[in-house]
């Protein structure tokens, strides 16, 4: 800690133009200014000032170190604002944006335990299954399912995204029953409208991973409207598992090739990479990380 008060001393002692005008500045006499900057040169074994009764001057390597030191310093001063921000009580306004079907039947529930622990911060919460910008459109944070682009945001990484294949038993005992994914082919899958799910769906099996080609009769870019369909006995859906888990708990949806699963996806958490993290977005990201970060 001298020495940085002795980098301290020494910057103002140069920007002040003498170890008086630094002294004012300092709160200090100008003859302790001149055993701080002594100490400091005595302790690196470098003149950093030319020094006489009427002026001051830097050395070489005293104009090196003066630029160093202020870097230094700044970054000292940043690091203290940091843990200062850390201290403060989260607190304004949070926009979040999420997938649909994620926000709803993961996220929701358990957003007013969030709310609860940080009374002073609001939230705005905005679904939507296209990838918002989070910059543009002026977001805190986004969750983005599937694999990321090099955006430039920093990603924490969340719990895998389940995606189950089922169908309702009105269904499926009207068609032929299902022995390999390419079954699939002869059925009425009813087609998610965002990312590959549109046009194939994969699994992994006895023989390794296989992608099939689907078509749709209903393509909707939700994930409710095709649960809806499904229990109508419309057709069999790919999607995530917090859509569909009550309906299979319950006997009204039935999952199918149970000697196939369905490659989980990645889910992260965004935000604009930023050194200074305001104690509301940090206070999120560490919510999101405990309560959606399992395995």
């Amino acid at each position: 800690m001298d020495r940085l008060t002795g980098m301290e001393v020494f910057v103002r002692a140069v920007e002040s133009g003498s170890f008086s005008a630094a002294g004012e500045v300092m709160q200090m006499s100008s003859q302790l200014v001149g055993k701080h900057v002594q100490k400091l040169e005595q302790h690196l074994g470098v003149q950093l000032l030319h020094r006489s009764t009427r002026r001051q001057s830097l050395t070489d390597f005293g104009r090196i170190f003066y630029e160093r030191a202020k870097i230094i310093l700044s970054e000292v001063e940043t690091a203290e604002s940091m843990a200062a921000e850390t201290r403060a009580v989260p607190s304004g306004r949070l926009r979040i944006n999420a997938p649909v079907s994620f926000g709803m039947r993961t996220l929701a529930p358990r957003l007013p335990e969030y709310m609860k622990m940080y009374p002073e911060v609001s939230v705005e919460l905005t679904l939507a299954n296209r990838a918002v910008d989070l910059i543009e459109e002026g977001y805190d944070a986004v969750f983005r399912v599937g694999e990321l682009s090099d955006s430039g945001l920093i990603a924490r990484q969340l719990a895998p995204y389940r995606l189950v294949l089922c169908a309702a038993p009105a269904y499926l005992e009207k068609r032929d029953p299902l022995a390999s994914p390419w079954d699939l082919q002869r059925h009425e899958c009813l087609g998610f409208s965002h990312t590959e799910l549109r046009t194939h769906w994969t699994f992994d099996g006895p023989d390794g991973r296989e992608v099939v080609p689907i078509t749709s009769r209903l393509m909707v870019d939700h994930g409710e409207p095709l649960l809806c369909a499904a229990l109508e006995g419309l057709g069999i859906i790919l999607q995530p598992l917090e859509l569909v888990k009550d309906c299979l708990a319950d006997g009204r949806l039935a999952p199918l090739l149970s000697d196939y699963s369905v490659p989980t996806r990645p889910l992260h958490i965004l935000y604009a990479p930023d050194r200074r993290l305001t104690p509301k977005l940090r206070s999120f990201i560490d919510f999101a990380v405990a309560t959606f970060g399992g395995a």
